[in-house]
C-alpha cells in the first residue's frame, strides 16, 4: 500500500493525530503526559512552530500545528521518537509505541482552524470521559481560558483574538464557543482525500503546490525570517568568547564549544548527527549538551547573551 502523502511547505497548518500500537495506551500516568508536553514544547520552540491546541487522551493525542518553515517531518520524528524512548525506559518496555506514522491533515486556516481548535479540546467530552472540557487538565483548554498558567510555546492570542481584543471578554466568548460545539457536526464531514480539509480555492492551491507551482503564493513564505547559518553561529560564538573559529571547531574552549553546539541545534536546527560531525563527537554527546543547557545547566553570561541575541526561549 502506498504511504500517504506527506506534504510540507512554509505556513502549512496541520491537525496531527498519533495512536498507540495495537490501540495500546501511550499515556499510563501524569508523568507520561508531562513528559510528552515537555517534548512537544521543545519541538515547537526548536522548529519554530505555532501550536494552537492540543489534547492528550489515553491511547492517542491531537495537536494543531502551523509550520512557518515547512519542517513538520523533522519535528514529528523527534517528538514521537524521543517520547517512545522515554516511555519505554520509564515503564521497562521495548518495541514500537505508536501505530505506524502519525496522521496529518492539511487544514485551510481561514475556514477550519478555529473549528478544529474547538474539536481538539472537546475530545474528552465526546469520549464520555468528562462532562465539561474544563474537567480535563490534559488539553489546552484551561490555559486558553486563563484558568491555568499558559506554557510559553502555546499560541492562544490568535484564538482569543477571534472573539475580542479584551482578554477577559475573549475568554468568556471562547468558553461559549466551545460549549456550543458539544454535540455539533464533525468538521471531518468536509475532509477530502483523507488529507485535505478546506474550501475549493484552498484545495486548488494545494494542487498547485503538489505540482511545485506558485510556491511563492503560500501564506507566510515571504514573511518568515531566514534562520542564521552555521557560519553565522561560528562567527558570533568565536567573537563573544574571544577565540578563532578554528579554535572553536577544535573545542579549545569548552564553554564556547557547548554554546556553539546548542545554537547549532536550536537556532540553525541541524541534526544531532550533523553537529556531532562538525566537532568530532558522538550524537549522544550533542544531545546531552542540549539537554543540560535546556535544564539551565552550564549557562554562563556569554551564552546567555548569545541566547538573547538569537531570541532563543526555553
Amino acid at each position: 500500500m502506498a504511504r500517504p502523502l506527506r506534504l510540507e511547505f512554509p505556513g502549512a497548518l496541520y491537525h496531527i493525530t498519533s495512536r498507540g500500537n495495537a490501540r495500546q495506551e501511550i499515556f499510563l500516568s501524569d508523568d507520561d503526559r508531562t513528559s510528552f508536553l515537555n517534548l512537544l514544547g521543545r519541538e515547537v520552540k526548536q522548529q519554530r512552530w505555532n501550536c494552537y491546541a492540543y489534547c492528550l487522551m489515553s491511547n492517542h493525542y491531537h495537536i494543531m500545528i502551523e509550520t512557518p518553515e515547512g519542517n513538520l517531518v523533522l519535528g514529528m520524528r523527534r517528538l514521537n521518537g524521543a517520547y517512545s524512548q522515554e516511555f519505554n525506559r520509564r515503564h521497562g518496555r521495548v518495541g514500537h509505541l505508536f501505530q505506524g506514522r502519525y496522521k496529518s491533515i492539511i487544514v485551510d486556516r481561514e475556514s477550519y482552524l478555529l473549528e478544529l481548535c474547538r474539536y481538539v479540546v472537546l475530545n474528552p467530552v465526546r469520549a464520555g470521559i468528562v462532562e465539561q472540557p474544563r474537567d480535563w487538565r490534559w488539553s489546552s483548554y484551561l490555559a486558553t481560558i486563563g484558568e491555568t498558567e499558559k506554557s510559553d510555546w502555546l499560541e492562544t492570542n490568535w484564538i482569543l483574538g477571534q472573539f475580542s481584543r479584551a482578554k477577559k471578554r475573549a475568554e468568556e466568548a471562547y468558553k461559549r464557543f466551545v460549549a456550543d460545539g458539544v454535540g455539533g457536526p464533525s468538521p471531518w464531514r468536509d475532509l477530502q482525500g483523507q488529507i485535505w480539509l478546506g474550501e475549493k480555492a484552498f484545495l486548488e492551491k494545494m494542487e498547485r503546490i503538489i505540482e511545485r507551482e506558485n510556491l511563492e503564493e503560500v501564506p507566510l513564505a515571504q514573511t518568515v525570517p531566514s534562520r542564521p547559518t552555521k557560519v553565522d553561529i561560528f562567527e558570533s560564538v568565536a567573537e563573544e568568547f574571544g577565540i578563532t573559529v578554528e579554535g572553536l571547531v577544535e573545542r579549545s574552549d569548552q564553554d564556547a564549544y557547548r554554546a556553539a553546539v546548542y545554537l547549532l541545534r536550536r537556532v540553525v536546527n541541524l541534526s544531532l548527527k550533523a553537529v556531532a560531525g562538525i566537532f568530532g563527537v558522538s550524537p549522544s554527546r550533542v544531545s546531552r549538551i542540549q539537554a543540560d543547557i535546556e535544564r539551565g545547566a552550564n549557562r554562563e553570561s556569554k551564552l546567555i547573551k548569545l541566547l538573547k541575541q538569537y531570541k532563543v526561549k526555553n
